[in-house]
């Protein structure tokens, strides 16, 4: 089983990849780039291809995660600068040998939902039209806290479906989203796991991040907790609402607050027995 958490590049992508084998992760998510800003960054190349060639001759499997402002949804000034920032950070995650790169599904707060669906396939599509990498483009669920847009797995599914290049999109699901947003309830894991897999949903889940909830089902505030600590608790997760087969396969990254008893390596060895993979 690939755990592991977000991993700082202070010191570098290969550094990131050593600390993250040092705490006993093999798997590790980080920002490309300074997480809240849209600015075009030039980064070291030897050093992306050595964290690509240490991952893979460790079995490490990493995931990259685009900046805070980052929005697929967004109209006026700030689409151009996204979508350079999203081809920025791809060609940095695809350096790097990554999985993909997370990008949040969108926010739109208007009253027509389709006009913000239609802007984030149109960016989509523009980001993708001339990319070859690898690295693959994984749409995050949300937790609803902006408007419920992007929340649901049908419609996570129908914007990779109608996208021009599908092949070059897949999806990473947050357990706290799906929690918050009330799309899981811990009671009905079977029945979402029988409706992403006649979606394709589960074909196309490349990346998990595991969070516990500070805040109810049906909250739709996206507030992260230690595993086992929040609303989900130690249960939930053993009844977790992704296939096992599913999740042997995929890097599980924590995105949790800093533990105050314990460290993250010890979160991650705690994780790979909660949820069976020792």
């Amino acid at each position: 089983m690939y755990v592991g958490c977000h991993i700082s590049i202070r010191k570098g992508f290969l550094a990131a990849a050593q600390t993250a084998a040092a705490i006993g992760g093999n798997a590790f998510q980080y920002f490309p780039k300074n997480p809240r800003s849209l600015s075009i960054k030039e980064w070291d190349k030897a050093d992306a291809e050595a964290c690509s060639n240490f991952c893979k001759a460790n079995d490490i499997r990493s995931i990259a995660h685009t900046t805070y402002a980052t929005n697929l949804a967004v109209t006026g000034s700030l689409r151009e600068p996204t979508i350079q920032s999203v081809k920025n950070d791809l060609s940095i995650a695809d350096s790097c040998g990554s999985i993909g790169l997370v990008v949040h599904f969108g926010k739109f707060k208007e009253k027509n939902p389709l006009i913000g669906y239609r802007n984030i396939i149109s960016a989509l599509n523009e980001i993708l039209a001339d990319y070859s990498g690898e690295a693959l483009i994984l749409l995050e669920n949300q937790a609803g806290e902006s408007g419920k847009v992007g929340s649901t797995l049908e419609e996570l599914t129908q914007i990779r479906g109608l996208s021009d290049y599908p092949d070059k999109i897949g999806f990473c699901l947050d357990t706290c989203h799906i929690f918050a947003s009330g799309v899981w309830t811990l009671e009905n894991g079977e029945e979402l796991k029988a409706k992403g897999k006649e979606l394709g949903y589960f074909e196309h889940l490349k990346a998990v991040h595991l969070n516990d909830s500070k805040h109810p089902c049906g909250s739709l505030r996206d507030r992260h907790e230690n595993i086992g600590k929040g609303y989900i608790g130690e249960n939930g997760f053993q009844r977790l609402c992704i296939p096992s087969e599913v999740l042997r396969e995929l890097p599980i990254v924590l995105e949790t607050p800093v533990p105050e008893e314990y460290t993250h390596g010890q979160e991650i060895a705690y994780v790979r027995k909660l949820l069976g993979g020792e």
